[in-house]
């Protein structure tokens, strides 16, 4: 059975605060509930997008092999995370390894990578013009505006000959990054989900895969893309994330396996991305080294 729970951005903010003011709580008891009690093979998985096809394909697949997943559809980023903290879901996957290890550093957490499902490429879009030689000097592009999207963002359009980042750019760039003097257009940041809605309003916007399809937009008429198989894209690799105390849980990883072999899944996947998302199978030792990585480069950056 296809079950969706919707999750609004005011029972999101609600349970934002609740996380900050009950850490010690109740919630916590949720939190660092053993792994063997996972047992139960009804298993609640946050996405941001249920309604993408590929996501019926892959409860279908899971009821096949026994396992009931109902899921929750979050309508931001900020949700899905403290959600599974809580231990109002099981697990979550609509992140990357960058987002994770932001949030984990910035809210104490730890929750970890337990399978990699794909990379996408961020893409650049336009309802004014077919190429980002065509936008002017003085140009508006709107971004994301979550730490490691923003940074990703900047990176590609300093890629596509936009901006220029002082030093070349990191995974921590942000505005005050740009070399103004050297570049040829400025930013503005938006809320991840409302960059494709802004595009009306300025020169170009970078809109993150999750929201492509949804706003209408087709990935054919990106005029730029960064490399999804560039060697230093690991830490922008899409993962299921649990607890840590779940993170041995065999149907959980059952569900991961389902979602990386499943030809169907599969096929849905990389039809979603418009042909655009690399499938991956990395080693989940990999991507927790590269969490741990990016957690203290993080935690450096910010002087923890």
């Amino acid at each position: 059975m296809f079950k969706i729970t919707k999750r609004g951005a005011v029972a999101a903010s609600l349970a934002a605060l609740a996380l900050t003011a009950t850490l010690t709580g109740c919630a916590a008891d949720s939190a660092e509930k053993p792994a063997d009690e996972a047992a139960s093979k009804t298993v609640t998985l946050g996405v941001v997008g249920a309604s993408d096809a590929y996501w019926q394909t892959f409860v279908d697949a899971a009821a096949e092999e026994g396992i009931t997943v109902e899921l929750t559809d979050f309508t931001d980023y900020n949700q899905p995370n403290p959600a599974v903290s809580e231990g109002e879901i099981d697990l979550n996957q609509f992140q990357h390894i960058v987002y994770l290890a932001d949030y984990n550093v910035n809210n104490d957490d730890d929750l970890v990578p337990i399978g990699a499902t794909a990379i996408y490429p961020l893409a650049v879009f336009s309802d004014k013009y077919d190429s980002v030689k065509d936008i002017p000097e003085g140009g508006v592009v709107a971004i994301p505006q979550d730490e490691s999207n923003r940074a990703r963002a900047l990176l590609v359009l300093q890629s596509a000959g936009l901006l220029t980042l002082k030093d070349g750019g990191t995974i921590f760039s942000t505005r005050d990054d740009i070399d103004a003097s050297k570049s040829k257009v400025t930013v503005q940041e938006f809320d991840a989900s409302f960059v494709a809605t802004a595009l009306p309003d300025v020169d170009a916007g970078v809109v993150n895969n999750d929201f492509v399809t949804k706003s209408g937009l087709d990935f054919k008429d990106a005029i730029a893309l960064d490399d999804p198989e560039d060697p230093n894209a690991l830490p922008y690799v899409n993962i299921f994330a649990t607890r840590a105390a779940d993170a041995e849980n065999e149907t959980y990883l059952k569900l991961v396996e389902i979602y990386q072999t499943n030809p169907e899944v599969q096929a849905g996947v990389l039809e979603n991305s418009g042909g655009t998302a690399v499938l991956l199978q990395t080693p989940v030792k990999d991507l927790k080294a590269s969490l741990a990585k990016v957690e203290a480069d993080t935690k450096k950056q910010l002087g923890k």
